[in-house]
């Protein structure tokens, strides 16, 4: 008698499994909120839950992108996706747009750009390519980056000792990103040859935090290097270092 167990083609873990008939399992980051007076929402909760909060204590405007995902849409189409949601935002400013809230309550000369691990990543490539395709009606003042997705080829640091971490972010990024140079690609690796330079960063300011201990190696060191290399030390760079923690702990500090 035939089992009808279905084959894994591959596992990505700790996040999803797919199966040879095409099956995708998500088995990390399936909870979404409720909606409320939007029927469009879809966001995680812990996310959606500590913005309201930020918002609310920081008097601030916040728009979360909710960009397309891998394996059905495989890179680059989170980064498109971040760059359209980033020229609808400039479409609302001189009294266009369609979302009255929007013309009313944000001021597009003061635009910030912030993200963690993967979101941390996005920001940074954003503020490279709004610096060399102006979007026009928007000024972007800074970027902050949390716990920042940078990797590579070569090991460094912590990655020499724990070889199996290594593989398994290794696995990440190449299952997401359908690319021959692996964690050298200029997306994820900001140091090769053919990586966008911070020369022509849209902003004035950046700001990274990234855990002491139990996080990836590289992020301390690419955005320390960025700073230290490419810009005056304090006239625009601001490096946080917490102790301990994971890449969502700042989110759960909130609640």
């Amino acid at each position: 008698m035939g089992s009808n167990k279905l084959e894994v083609s591959v596992e990505v873990l700790p996040y999803l499994r797919v199966y040879k008939d095409g099956t995708i399992e998500r088995i990390a980051g399936t909870e979404v909120t409720p909606a409320d007076l939007d029927p469009q929402t879809a966001s995680d909760p812990l996310y959606h839950n500590s913005l309201n909060i930020l918002v609310s204590k920081a008097d601030i405007v916040v728009l979360s992108v909710d960009y397309r995902r891998s394996p059905e849409h495989p890179l680059p189409a989170a980064y498109e996706d971040s760059w359209a949601a980033l020229q609808w935002v400039a479409s609302h400013s001189g009294g266009g747009g369609s979302e009255a809230w929007l013309k009313e309550s944000v001021d597009f000369g003061r635009v910030f750009l912030a993200g963690d691990s993967a979101g941390a990543n996005i920001s940074h490539h954003m503020a490279i390519r709004a610096g060399l395709t102006r979007i026009e009606g928007l000024k972007i003042h800074g970027i902050v980056m949390i716990h920042p997705y940078f990797w590579g080829e070569e090991p460094i640091g912590s990655e020499v000792k724990d070889p199996i971490r290594k593989a398994m972010v290794d696995c990440w990024w190449r299952f997401v990103c359908p690319s021959e140079k692996g964690g050298d690609d200029p997306l994820m690796n900001p140091f090769v040859d053919g990586a966008p330079s911070l020369s022509g960063l849209a902003c004035d300011r950046v700001m990274c935090v990234c855990c002491r201990e139990g996080h990836i190696e590289r992020s301390r060191e690419a955005v320390l290097r960025e700073i230290d290399e490419e810009w005056v030390a304090g006239d625009g760079g601001d490096y946080g270092d917490r102790r301990g923690g994971s890449c969502i702990s700042h989110l759960q500090s909130l609640l």
